[in-house]
């Protein structure tokens, strides 16, 4: 079996470099909209327009802005087929499909923040 206990470099409490690798997810996964537009490709590969729909509130320059940069990181893919009109598909990569269990962690997460905020009410 795997040892999956945290290594010593991130948790020595040493200053985090330009190696840190906590600081390079941090800097992709950064801001409100990348994980949640993760989130919606985990199911598997969506349209441009139904991720606009999956995440109301997102604006269509940041929504492209935030692909892009998942595109630059490998972590989406972007597929489009020369038709009329054209037609752009999104799917997360081997690398993308790694941040699943992250998503999932968030997701118990808040689920924990909104049950200890119920009960403080």
């Amino acid at each position: 079996m795997q040892d999956l206990s945290p290594s010593p470099d991130l948790t020595s409490g040493n200053t985090c470099n330009d190696d840190c690798p906590v600081a390079l997810a941090a800097s992709i996964l950064d801001g409100k909209w990348t994980t949640l537009i993760i989130r919606e490709l985990l199911p598997g590969t969506k349209r441009y327009s139904e991720l606009m729909r999956g995440l109301p509130g997102i604006s269509p320059k940041m929504l492209a802005a935030r692909l892009t940069l998942l595109q630059d990181n490998h972590i989406v893919d972007k597929r489009i087929y020369p038709c009329v009109p054209p037609k752009t598909e999104y799917t997360l990569t081997p690398l993308g499909r790694e941040l699943e269990s992250l998503i999932v962690a968030m997701a118990n997460f808040g689920i924990s923040m909104l049950a200890t905020q119920t009960q403080s009410k």
